[in-house]
């Protein structure tokens, strides 16, 4: 083979390859671009955004082109390429002492490899991993070339296409024209998630959008206050009474019942207590004010126990449990709170339900599992519990006293793939959290102090003071060693 055509066939074989890189480029680039990515580009006029917004609204058809290419200059740069290897390798092989049929074999061999790998290097991997680090700029330069062979040789796709699809539906299977654009809750939640990290929105931000996003998958048992924490009015309580009940717990609205709270006769607000003369309000009755609400069951989603409880005048309704007992109420701001996080203002009473300490934090034992995780960043373990107390009573096994304290392990799984979008992201891995029980309401855990700090373990009375800070030194030592490793 001549020198001309050695270098010939080596120029061809480049630039084949460089069609392909073209094409992968173009495939890959064009399905990771988002819709409305592509359309707010196309606004501003560019002419090479109109190519890509043009190629984007025929994605189907693009990439059918994309791998015709593809395959076309593969298989042309792969017959050109071979025997100029091949041609490049006999010599020296013959040399080596090696046979005619031997060495022919043997450059063959060795020219589809290198020929190969040359092909797929330059023109798949690396046109691929530009591609999906930056999208939009490959498409702005592969878009008119890809459009371009795609009408050059529309007849061949769509011929192609036909083909494909008949045994597609051969398969029981209707093929689609192009990629879904739309996203599940789960998957812009995750896109939530990742935008924070990466820094593209802020945590708060981040937070808000994500509770937005799961509040549709909550249910009315998870969204409502507790029967346990509701203050209840007889029905032979009277106004006055109203007015003492709100000012003694900060509450607004009350349930009225007759004997319990599952035989409720409906919920009373306090504004409604200054319809009533002040003479007359010692003698008459809330259940003469009390307005009936309606019935929610516990497993009712978010979104319906919204509408449910806007569309009432009281903003209220009461949520009944599978027994048909009243577990709970839920309320227009146990709603809001679920979206915005605790809300609070001068009328409040008591203190928030996560409170800062100096080794971690108080927090009520009725939070739930993954309000406490939100609040706290620490990845709690999940079971057969709602709230945190349910979680403790688990590990206790018994009602605690107040001062009881346990130790729970973090599985590293756990610890590592937490998906809230809190500053908990940031927190090492931790191996164990502690838990106090600072306050018991009878029989329910009311307040619990949470710590990843662990109590020191006693040891020896040492003979005097130094001999008590090297110990304490080499356990600290010890400590950041362990910390280090783990990171």
């Amino acid at each position: 083979m001549t020198i001309a055509l050695t270098v010939g066939a080596i120029a061809g074989f480049v630039l084949l390859t460089l069609g392909t890189a073209v094409f992968v480029a173009a495939e890959f680039s064009l399905t990771a671009l988002e819709k409305s990515t592509v359309e707010a580009h196309a606004r501003t006029g560019d002419r090479r955004s109109r190519a890509v917004r043009r190629a984007h609204t025929t994605l189907s058809f693009q990439l059918s082109g994309a791998q015709l290419g593809i395959t076309i200059t593969t298989l042309i740069s792969g017959l050109i390429a071979e025997p100029v290897f091949a041609s490049l390798f006999r010599g020296p092989l013959r040399s080596w002492g090696l046979g005619t049929t031997a060495a022919e074999w043997v450059a063959l061999a060795i020219a589809l490899i290198v020929a190969t790998s040359l092909s797929m290097i330059l023109g798949e991997l690396v046109p691929k991993n530009l591609a999906i680090a930056h999208p939009l700029g490959v498409a702005r330069w592969t878009a008119p070339l890809q459009v371009g062979f795609s009408m050059v040789f529309s007849w061949a796709i769509r011929s192609l296409n036909g083909v494909a699809n008949a045994v597609v539906r051969a398969m029981g299977i209707e093929p689609a024209d192009e990629l879904g654009s739309a996203r599940s809750p789960s998957e812009l939640g995750s896109l939530v998630r990742n935008s924070a990290r990466s820094g593209a929105l802020d945590p708060a931000t981040a937070l808000l959008v994500d509770r937005s996003l799961v509040f549709g998958e909550r249910t009315a048992e998870e969204l409502m206050t507790p029967r346990v924490r509701l203050h209840a009015l007889a029905t032979d309580d009277t106004v006055t009474a109203l007015l003492q009940a709100s000012a003694r717990s900060g509450y607004s609205r009350f349930p009225v019942v007759r004997g319990d709270l599952d035989d409720t006769v409906g919920v009373v607000h306090v504004k409604q207590a200054f319809t009533v003369p002040a003479d007359l309000r010692d003698r008459t009755a809330v259940v003469d004010l009390a307005r009936p609400v309606p019935d929610v069951p516990a497993s009712l989603d978010g979104d319906a126990v919204m509408d449910r409880v806007r569309g009432h005048g009281m903003q209220v309704a009461l949520v009944v449990d599978e027994y048909g007992g009243t577990a709970g109420m839920v309320s227009m701001e146990d709603l809001i709170e679920e979206i915005l996080g605790d809300v609070r203002d001068e009328h409040d009473l008591g203190d928030a339900e996560v409170q800062p300490t100096a080794d971690g934090w108080l927090c009520s034992g009725l939070l739930r599992i993954d309000e406490v995780a939100a609040a706290t960043g620490l990845p709690l373990p999940e079971g057969d519990y709602e709230t945190l107390a349910g979680l403790l009573l688990t590990e206790f096994g018994h009602l605690p006293e107040p001062g009881e304290e346990i130790t729970v392990p973090i599985s590293a799984e756990r610890a590592g793939e937490s998906e809230d979008p809190v500053p908990g992201w940031l927190d090492p891995h931790r191996e164990v959290w502690r838990a106090r029980v600072v306050a018991m309401d009878g029989r329910r855990i009311d307040k619990v102090a949470l710590s990843t700090e662990l109590p020191a373990e006693p040891g020896p009375a040492p003979a005097d003071a130094a001999e008590a800070e090297e110990p304490t030194r080499a356990r600290r030592r010890a400590g950041r060693r362990r910390r280090h490793d783990d990171e």
